[in-house]
């Protein structure tokens, strides 16, 4: 049975008003964790900065995809263009600035480029987004389990609130069963999970974890994305899905500029550690270039 099309998340998450001219954030994000995770970021900008996130689970074509098999109905033309709609719906003419985390920085970089010239952000801040680039796009037997594993480890300490800290070498050239025992083992330490959780339940935890990886994979495998025509601003988290790789590929597609920053946390707490929180509100806020925090430039 397919799930009802009206049972995923709402699109559009007010989670700070704008007021005082400071002007809102929009937040595209991809699911995977709950778009309040993002409160943390609101709490972190200036007083009277609005916060709106747009998420994209909450298109049933994109959603329902993580729940069968991760073949999505649609393109990321497609997404870009319905969070677009979006987005000139709650526009108020005020100051905005654009960001996207993960899959969302590659909808973000899509929509900025669709939008009309005299509409577009005077910047793109993408957190920990790997860019849709040749090089960066793979086939899905390049999704390893012991890359996916890690992933999954990161996801579930994020998703739980405790840490799943697996020893990397434990996953190398092991297989998904050996793999995610190491994680139950891991997770009940870490206090992420009770230590008699059944693996089979881990099991299907993670099938629709990997589903959703692999629903972003298909979607960028065939999309060529235009060089960005506005500065592009990347954050990079300590753990990033990719650790060392210091652009993510997005070198290609920032003709105008590309600024690097790095934050605390991995790929996923990033988005809900204050001391991360802090780093990227100072990029994200509608402000002049002046305020924003130094970065190194590529």
């Amino acid at each position: 049975m397919r799930p009802r099309r009206d049972a995923g998340p709402a699109v559009v998450h007010r989670l700070a008003e704008a007021g005082d001219g400071l002007g809102t954030v929009f937040l595209v994000h991809p699911g995977a964790l709950a778009a309040g995770v993002h409160r943390t970021l609101a709490e972190a900008l200036p007083a009277g900065t609005g916060l709106t996130v747009l998420d994209l689970s909450g298109h049933p074509a994109y959603w329902e995809a993580a729940l069968t098999g991760g073949r999505a109905d649609t393109t990321v033309e497609e997404l870009a263009d319905r969070i677009g709609d979006e987005l000139d719906a709650l526009d108020d003419g005020g100051p905005r600035t654009l960001a996207g985390w993960s899959f969302g920085g590659v909808v973000a970089q899509a929509l900025v480029e669709r939008m009309p010239a005299g509409r577009r952000p005077d910047r793109l801040v993408l957190l920990d987004s790997i860019a849709p680039t040749p090089e960066y796009q793979q086939p899905d037997d390049a999704l390893e389990p012991p890359l996916l594993l890690g992933w999954f480890a990161m996801y579930l300490g994020a998703k739980r609130g405790r840490p799943v800290d697996v020893d990397p070498h434990l996953l190398a050239g092991g297989g998904t069963e050996d793999g995610l025992r190491h994680v139950l083992a891991a997770a009940a330490a870490g206090g992420a999970l009770p230590a008699d959780t059944a693996p089979a339940g881990l099991r299907k935890l993670y099938d629709t974890y990997v589903d959703g990886l692999l629903r972003n994979n298909r979607l960028t495998a065939p999309y060529t994305a235009r060089p960005s025509t506005v500065p592009l601003v990347l954050v990079t988290a300590e753990r990033s899905l990719l650790p060392g790789d210091r652009t993510l590929g997005w070198g290609p597609l920032a003709p105008h500029g590309l600024e690097v920053h790095r934050s605390p946390g991995d790929h996923y707490t990033m988005l809900s550690r204050p001391d991360a929180a802090a780093v990227i509100a100072r990029l994200v806020r509608p402000a002049a270039p002046a305020r924003r925090a130094p970065a190194t430039k590529v």
